[in-house]
């Protein structure tokens, strides 16, 4: 639903929006009301009364999903993803893995003389430490 479509929604089913709006919980900002307020408006005739819980609880799913980065289930996911579709969320972050931000970092080894026994040391910075190292793109 686009925002319009919202705001009709909300005209034609005045008692369904402020029932809605009774679920916000008080740390909510904004923004983070609005998204999943709308991911609400979207699901809520798919669920009768007494299963009206798991919709709030996909709801705080999806939204721990796209506001904190919060990872789950591939199905759970796929569910989630189906239910959102459409919801446009204004200035999503971006979160990335340990895997994807260690990809292009660089990693310092120490390389000991062929005198002593040989040991490893990583250490990631921008620069090597004092000794004997030896650069490496991991």
């Amino acid at each position: 639903m686009a925002e319009v479509e919202i705001e009709e929604f909300i005209e034609q089913n005045r008692h369904l929006a402020t029932l809605v709006d009774t679920y916000r919980g008080i740390s909510e900002s904004e923004k983070h009301w609005k998204a999943r307020r709308e991911f609400l408006f979207r699901n809520i005739n798919d669920f009768e009364d007494p299963h009206i819980d798991q919709l709030l609880a996909l709801s705080m799913v999806w939204a721990n999903n796209v506001f904190l980065g919060c990872r789950y289930s591939p199905d759970l996911l796929e569910k989630m993803k189906e239910m959102a579709e459409g919801i446009v969320v204004e200035d999503a972050p971006v979160f990335k893995t340990r895997d994807e931000i260690m990809k292009n970092q660089i990693i310092w080894q120490y390389v000991q003389p062929a005198s002593q026994p040989q040991t490893t040391c990583n250490h990631a910075s921008p620069g090597p430490p004092s000794g004997f190292f030896t650069c490496r793109i991991v």
